[in-house]
């Protein structure tokens, strides 16, 4: 709902009928089939669990992938994410369908984790991602070109199949800017409360600039991913919470508020594919740090609409955001080039366009 409704909403304007196939694991994602429905689009539940290993359950999910296709035999498939990429487009293959793209929005836990089991695992992944999109027409959408790159290398994809594509989008107007709050220096990082999000670093950020006098504010917007294996637990809020570094909003909807209330933001992500809240963050006008890592960097002009720091560094993280908070001049500059970077990268119409065009090369001939 969030990064592709509008691309479904074209393309069924365009003349196509839509089919929406997911998982249903919360209240969030009840709400969202029944908007999915109310705009007429059907909707098919499949079994696919984000965080799943067993083996017997992950091959039902291909199976149920496979019947879904052959039932709709649809004219095209569009997989968003690692787990649909790898399943859809094996049974989309299996099942004799071509016209597949595959949406990689950052290569995420599969190939971050080190692990002996998680080398194994990834290997896997590979293999069957070579399989499942070594169709002539199958094209992938990438985020960013580091993650094009290196999947590219590794052989799952030729680099004549790649497409890249900044981000999801944004709806300016609903992100308008508005001047900066006054009082105390707000800082908010939201995103799903992840370690791999760096959760953990700005965590540790706001005690070190606690520890250092200054007057901040650390905002933390997000709610843990139970499905997610790096997902913070429960305990940890409950400690954060009762020690006050940072105040915890939970879930929110409201994000062009919070952004507007807030001076900085900032996500220390390890890795991703574009990330949505950095693209907001410009759209909002507001001065940004990051991480130096793939996606991260790509979603900012570098000491000019935000400032990187190295990954899993909370020290460089704290340093950098004192030095915005310190220099108002430069964090107001830096946020006004921020939606300059907005209106000429990520508005939502040229995102938009840009996956109806892949479309359009995959259903010409």
């Amino acid at each position: 709902m969030s990064h592709r409704f509008h691309i479904a909403k074209k393309a069924c304007d365009a003349g196509f009928k839509i089919h929406v196939a997911s998982s249903i694991t919360t209240e969030v994602d009840q709400e969202a089939v029944s908007i999915i429905k109310e705009c007429g689009f059907e909707y098919h539940e499949l079994p696919i669990k984000r965080g799943g290993e067993n083996p017997i359950h992950e091959a039902y999910s291909i199976v149920c992938c496979y019947r879904l296709i052959k039932v709709l035999s649809p004219v095209l498939i569009h997989l968003v994410t690692i787990k649909p990429a790898l399943y859809g487009s094996i049974a989309a293959r299996v099942a004799g369908k071509n016209n597949i793209v595959a949406a990689i929005a950052g290569l995420g836990t599969i190939f971050l984790a080190q692990s002996f089991f998680a080398k194994i695992r990834k290997a896997l992944v590979v293999r069957m991602l070579k399989f499942g999109l070594s169709g002539k027409h199958s094209l992938v959408i990438f985020q960013n070109p580091d993650d094009k790159d290196f999947l590219s290398e590794i052989g799952v994809l030729t680099p004549q199949q790649a497409r890249l594509i900044r981000g999801s989008g944004v709806i300016l107007d609903k992100y308008p800017v508005v001047p900066e709050p006054k009082g105390n220096p707000t800082v908010v990082m939201a995103a799903r409360l992840l370690k791999d999000k760096g959760v953990l670093e700005f965590v540790n950020a706001a005690r070190l600039l606690k520890q250092r006098g200054l007057s901040v504010e650390m905002r933390l917007i997000g709610s843990p991913d139970p499905g997610n294996p790096t997902s913070v637990t429960q305990q940890e809020l409950d400690q954060w919470a009762a020690e006050g570094a940072v105040e915890l909003l939970g879930y929110r909807k409201d994000i062009a508020a919070q952004y507007a209330a807030a001076n900085i933001i900032c996500l220390p992500s390890y890795r991703e594919g574009l990330p949505k809240s950095l693209v907001e963050a410009a759209a909002c006008g507001r001065a940004v740090v990051t991480t130096d890592v793939p996606g991260c960097r790509d979603a900012i002009t570098p000491d000019v609409t935000g400032l990187l720091v190295p990954v899993k560094d909370a020290v460089a993280l704290a340093d950098a955001i004192q030095a915005l908070i310190e220099d108002p001049e430069l964090r107001n500059k830096m946020g006004l080039a921020g939606r300059v970077l907005a209106v000429e990268a990520f508005a939502i119409e040229k995102i938009v366009e840009q996956h109806m065009d892949i479309y359009q090369e995959l259903l010409e001939p």
